[in-house]
């Protein structure tokens, strides 16, 4: 054992023996080597919004409904949208190799989880079959989606309403086998009634132990040889999940479908991407329902990277929630609305247009301005009644600074 001349020096006078410095530098060991992979990273949210035309008379409105009818949306006005922590400690390259991630998000447009500030929190472990088969326990995101739950990760601002009619994670175990180079998937079994019900409640637990979920994916990554489709992925996924009531549509249950890709071109800087979004609620044996409720999105994807700093982004969507009673559509998007404007997302045709333009300016910053416009084919979804005097409301629109610092 080597010592430093402090120690020596202490050791020296009798402060300390030569022994106890050797267990604590042995334990100060053990520490180090425990923490010389982990990992600290995160980021910081902010936002200012605008929505032009929504003025509206102070006598006889109290407000004006959010853009469009989901949990995350935003009135004018500045945002501290989220803050983000995670703590990684990532698996080496051994057979029976183990890890973990911790993530803290705080702040209202944070990721709900039912855990306070804990937005992800698993151990990963590997045992040697086969390629390797990798495990995650405890609480992760979901695996279907085109948009991540971490926002600088994604190629806009807002957030797509296929987003909204997504799980957003979940509590369980989920498996991870990779067959080849072009092939990986997935399985996993998870807790709760209300994994599939939208952002709200994603940790919810059935009143009946015995109630699960149950999902799969299959991934298809383009090997070399494609050419310019070299890196194309495709991922189709379905989560079952049972619910602890059959006289609630919601709690009853629902399934998710969902296929999603992203597609290189011949031109370089230009990729394209699409995904389906079907969510099947389990109310069809309710009083009065002859069958299953449902909504489904379309949703496409075009970024293309002008240059190492600028890029632009455009998405267009078109919602279908002709399937849905306005009970089932106030449960699903209208967390922030009022009982008027959430039943009038039910049986409507929506459609969304966004453009982002993205400039990273200063290291570690993504700074965004977006455009996104909505409308909606029946009635007034984006006003109220008509004693508020927005009842013109198929229309709204959202101007938006983007804001984010990652570390």
């Amino acid at each position: 054992m080597k010592f430093n001349k402090w120690t020596v020096g202490l050791a020296a006078i009798g402060v300390v023996s030569l022994a106890s410095a050797a267990r604590a530098d042995e334990k100060m060991s053990t520490v180090q080597t425990a923490l010389s992979n982990t990992t600290l990273s995160g980021y910081v949210d902010t936002a200012a919004v605008w929505r032009p035309g929504t003025d509206f008379n102070p006598n006889t409105v109290s407000g004006a409904p959010n853009i469009p009818g989901q949990s995350y949306s935003q009135n004018d006005g500045f945002y501290l949208n989220a803050v983000d922590l995670a703590i990684d400690h990532p698996e080496d390259e051994s057979p029976w190799a183990a890890g973990y991630h911790a993530e803290f998000m705080l702040g209202p447009g944070s990721t709900p989880t039912g855990l306070g500030g804990l937005r992800q929190a698993y151990v990963t472990l590997r045992t040697p079959v086969g390629n390797g088969l990798d495990w995650k326990i405890g609480v992760w995101d979901t695996i279907v989606g085109y948009e991540s739950n971490s926002d600088p990760l994604n190629p806009n601002y807002t957030r797509s309403y296929g987003y909204s009619i997504e799980p957003t994670t979940h509590t369980g175990i989920l498996a991870t086998y990779k067959i080849s180079d072009a092939v990986t998937v997935q399985g996993g079994i998870a807790d709760g009634s209300n994994v599939s019900d939208g952002p709200a409640g994603a940790n919810g637990v059935s009143a009946i132990e015995s109630q699960k979920a149950y999902m799969g994916d299959v991934q298809f990554t383009a090997p070399d040889s494609a050419g310019f489709m070299k890196g194309a992925t495709m991922t189709a996924a379905v989560i079952v999940a049972a619910g602890n009531s059959t006289t609630e549509p919601v709690s009853g249950g629902a399934t998710s479908f969902y296929v999603g890709a992203t597609i290189p071109t011949p031109v370089t800087a230009l990729k394209v991407g699409g995904c389906f979004d079907y969510l099947d609620l389990h109310n069809g044996d309710n009083p009065g329902n002859s069958s299953n409720d449902n909504v489904w999105n379309i949703a496409l994807y075009t970024s293309y990277q002008a240059t190492d700093k600028l890029s632009f982004n455009l998405r267009g969507e078109y919602l279908n929630t002709e399937g849905l009673t306005a009970a089932d559509a106030g449960s699903i998007f209208g967390a922030n609305t009022s009982a008027t404007t959430a039943g009038l997302y039910g049986q409507n045709k929506i459609e969304e247009l966004t453009a982002t333009a993205q400039y990273n300016l200063w290291a570690n910053v993504i700074s965004r301005v977006e455009f996104r416009w909505d409308h909606a084919e029946h009635r007034n979804p984006f006003g109220s009644s008509s004693s508020t005097g927005l009842n013109f409301r198929d229309n709204d629109f959202l101007l938006a600074l983007n804001v984010i610092y990652q570390f």
